[in-house]
């Protein structure tokens, strides 16, 4: 943001009340949520249930019935990655993550030698085995179609592909062809089967636009850019589409009817805290971190990071955050030997946030029983995050 007439105080507040976490909407149903603050980034993490749970007080049993009756769910989408989505969207997401697939075949046509024509048979071969009840996991499917799937030796596993068949599982995900169903039906683990599926794939970049604004605004070009994906020029022809205006002093964009609104906000007297986990939409919808940063706090170290690294000049936070207003007042991970949230805070901790913190321990607790922040995320790879964490508070 360049020159803000806004105070900085305003403009996060105004995030946090547009991303529900202000506690007015407790109760809401997941999709519901997902519609009015933004898809919800999932790497096989938790931040889908965190960021459900902080919104509208959702347990992982409402949300879990929510994914199984398909009025949410993971898909590839913008940038072709994995956000959980509500069926309302599954359409637009689908089409504006058809790049993605489409790029790798490429890929793997230039370095690997693998043909379009083989990979369509591969899809051919795979369709006929799914049906709309039964997942099949990977090694199934590789089991029934057979010579269909090819392995790529060394060249395909230095870059990520030991054979075909995750090339044809994408292009078909991006199709509507197939869905994936996690085998135990939580978005925070990584095992999946795959079921045939009937979606139509129908959007455009505009579309998006409107979506993007009505969640993430004021919000830039630049941002808009980051989270579509898109090339400039497509951007630029989205947002025109829509009757935007500016923010005085800023490059961040409003439309009308949300300008009138924002123009009247005034920032609570009251704190508001929730815990997030790093990738939540708070932050990732624009990913301009020191937008949520006070400036005294933007020196931070950051946990378990080599001499020199300070929070405010990260991309992404490293661990999970508390957030009042739109601000960040600390960090916290979860220890699972222990089975407590460790906690850094930039604040004093006052009753209300004692209280966020014992109501999300107790929800990783007992119905996560961790708080990964990605697939690959375990209690030992953020041993040493806890033990700064720890270091800092003692």
């Amino acid at each position: 943001m360049a020159n803000s007439e806004i105070p900085a105080a305003k403009l996060r507040a105004w995030w946090a009340h547009r991303q529900w976490l202000d506690g007015t909407r407790l109760g809401a149903a997941p999709a519901e949520v997902l519609a009015a603050t933004g898809w919800a980034r999932s790497v096989g993490g938790a931040a889908p249930y965190l960021g459900l749970f902080a919104r509208a007080g959702l347990d992982r049993e409402a949300v879990d019935a929510a994914v199984s009756a398909l009025q949410v769910h993971e898909l590839p989408s913008a940038r072709g990655c994995t956000y959980v989505l509500p069926a309302a969207d599954f359409a637009l997401g689908l089409a504006v993550g058809a790049a993605a697939p489409e790029g790798e075949l490429a890929a793997a046509r230039k370095h690997l030698g693998v043909s379009r024509d083989e990979i369509e048979k591969l899809c051919l071969s795979v369709s006929q085995l799914l049906t709309p009840e039964a997942p099949l996991s990977p090694a199934a499917i590789r089991e029934g179609a057979g010579a269909a799937v090819r392995g790529l030796g060394e060249a395909g596993r230095r870059r990520g592909l030991s054979t075909t068949l995750p090339l044809a599982l994408g292009l078909m995900r991006t199709r509507g062809l197939i869905r994936r169903v996690p085998v135990n039906g939580r978005l925070d683990q990584q095992r999946y089967g795959y079921v045939s599926w009937d979606q139509p794939v129908r959007g455009s970049a505009a579309e998006l636009a409107q979506r993007y604004f009505s969640w993430a605004a004021p919000a830039s070009l630049k941002h808009f850019r980051w989270f579509s994906g898109f090339p400039a020029a497509t951007a630029k022809q989205a947002i025109a589409t829509l009757d935007l205006t500016t923010v005085p002093g800023t490059d961040l964009l409003i439309s009308p009817e949300l300008a009138e609104e924002f123009s009247g906000f005034g920032v609570s007297a009251k704190p508001s805290y929730a815990l997030l986990a790093g990738i939540d939409g708070l932050h990732l919808l624009h990913r301009d971190l020191p937008r949520l940063v006070e400036e005294a706090d933007a020196g931070r170290p950051v946990p378990a990071a080599r001499a020199g690294r300070s929070f405010g000049s990260e991309a992404d936070p490293q661990t999970h955050i508390v957030v009042d207003r739109g601000r960040i007042v600390g960090f916290w991970e979860y220890d699972t030997e222990e089975r407590e949230i460790v906690h850094q805070l930039f604040v004093p901790a006052d009753a209300a946030l004692r209280d966020t913190v014992a109501r999300t321990e107790a929800f990783v607790r007992d119905q996560l029983g961790d708080a990964r922040g990605f697939s690959l995320d375990s209690p030992r790879s953020r041993a040493a995050k806890i033990a700064a964490i720890r270091a800092a508070r003692a």
